[in-house]
C-alpha cells in the first residue's frame, strides 16, 4: 500500500519469506554463494576430460566433488532456512522518509533510521539491504502491492542510502 500525506511519503509491504529469498540475499552479499556453482561447473568440465583421458576413479571424484559443490548453496539455504525459529513467519514492513520498520507478528521487531544501512543492492526479483553489523534484509518484490510501491521503496532507498552497491 502507498500512502501519501502532505508532508511524507510511506510504502507499506508484507511477505511470507521462502528460502529462495535468502539464496538471493546470499549470493548478493557473500562471494562464496555467489561463485560456489561456477567452481563446480569448471570442476565438473575438468571431471569430464579426465575421465575421457582414461582417469577413471579422478574424473569419477571430480564429478562427485562438483555436484557436491553446486548442491551445496541451494541445499544449505534451505536447511538453515528451515532450521531458523522465524523464517518462514510472515513479515511485515514500512518505510518512510524516517526509517525502515519490519516486524515478524509479535516476536521480533526492528526499525533503522536510513543512516544506519550502509549499503542496499537489488536482484531481479529481491532488495537486500546490508545492516551494520553484516547482516541482511532480503526484501523480495512480491512484497510490494504493486510496481508503484516497488519504485517508491527503490526510490526510498536512493534518496536516504545512496545509489544501489
Amino acid at each position: 500500500m502507498l500512502r501519501t500525506g502532505q508532508a511524507a511519503v510511506s510504502v507499506d509491504f508484507a511477505w511470507s519469506p521462502h528460502p529462495a529469498d535468502w539464496r538471493v540475499a546470499l549470493r548478493t552479499a557473500v562471494p562464496l554463494y555467489r561463485w560456489a556453482p561456477w567452481f563446480g561447473l569448471v570442476l565438473a568440465a575438468l571431471g569430464v576430460v579426465v575421465l575421457v583421458l582414461g582417469m577413471t576413479v579422478a574424473g569419477v571424484f571430480g564429478l562427485v566433488l562438483a555436484v557436491i559443490i553446486i548442491a551445496l548453496v541451494p541445499v544449505g539455504t534451505a536447511v538453515n532456512f528451515h532450521n531458523h525459529p522465524l523464517a518462514a513467519k510472515a513479515v511485515a514492513g514500512t518505510a518512510d522518509a524516517h526509517s525502515l520498520r519490519m516486524s515478524v507478528g509479535n516476536a521480533a521487531r526492528s526499525e533503522l533510521s536510513w543512516a544506519e544501512l550502509p549499503g542496499w543492492t537489488e536482484s531481479g526479483r529481491t532488495f537486500v539491504l546490508r545492516t551494520p553489523d553484516s547482516g541482511m534484509y532480503a526484501v523480495p518484490h512480491r512484497a510490494f502491492a504493486g510496481t508503484e510501491a516497488v519504485d517508491r521503496f527503490r526510490a526510498l532507498l536512493a534518496e536516504h542510502v545512496g545509489p544501489a552497491a
